[in-house]
């Protein structure tokens, strides 16, 4: 499929490719993998900022990993593709996203929203802007949107956010990635969101009573 195009989507930064950015990938993959466990028998969606943050091991079950292209203008992986996902509606229960581009988040999470089934789940990874570790990626061209500005657009398409946690380190690229410590001004927030489906109003009860004699 053709790529949708982007005029100002910036190649994706350097920064992911450094040394502290792939120790938290290599934790990112360990609990993003294990969170997937959940869903063993159901098709998952792996979305990486470049070739190396997809696993080389792919997650239990059936699932497409997938990748920003190094212009970022395309989708690459087991499938080539841009923005229409090449899947149908309500395929895939659970989406993992790495680092989304800011200037394509609505379109993106509109896309997962349509392939995501009904009580499916999001996991999104995004640098923390309130982290004083930002000094280490603010200045190679990585720009992480908000975590507000996800959850707004999540809510929108109807999709629940269910948690928010910080890990990373705090100021040192060789620092613990996971702690506990100043935990909201960690380097790295998960969310994890939920897609919802609207139930039917039932039947309500019709109460029926005679206020006086009934003639005949």
């Amino acid at each position: 499929m053709p790529a949708a195009p982007f005029p100002r989507q910036a190649a994706v930064s350097a920064w992911f490719e450094k040394p502290g950015a792939l120790a938290m990938r290599d934790w990112e993959h360990r609990y993003l993998s294990e969170q997937l466990r959940g869903f063993p028998a159901q098709p998952w969606l792996w979305l990486g900022p470049s070739a190396s943050w997809v696993p080389q091991v792919a997650p239990a079950g059936r699932g497409l990993r997938l990748h920003r292209s190094s212009d970022g203008l395309q989708w690459q992986g087991e499938l080539r593709c841009g923005l229409s996902l090449p899947l149908p509606a309500e395929a895939v229960k659970a989406i993992v996203i790495q680092h989304a581009a800011p200037l394509e988040l609505e379109a993106l999470l509109s896309e997962c929203e349509r392939v995501l089934m009904p009580g499916g789940r999001i996991w999104m990874t995004v640098l923390n802007r309130c982290s004083p570790y930002r000094a280490h990626w603010q200045w190679q061209g990585a720009r992480p949107p908000s975590v507000g500005r996800c959850q707004a657009i999540l809510r929108q398409q109807g999709i629940r956010s269910r948690s928010l946690r910080h890990y990373g380190p705090l100021w040192r690229q060789s620092s613990e990635v996971s702690g506990t410590a100043l935990p909201v001004l960690r380097a790295l927030c998960v969310l994890e969101a939920e897609k919802r489906s609207e139930a039917f109003i039932g039947p309500t009860a019709v109460k029926v009573a005679w206020r006086g004699p009934v003639a005949t």
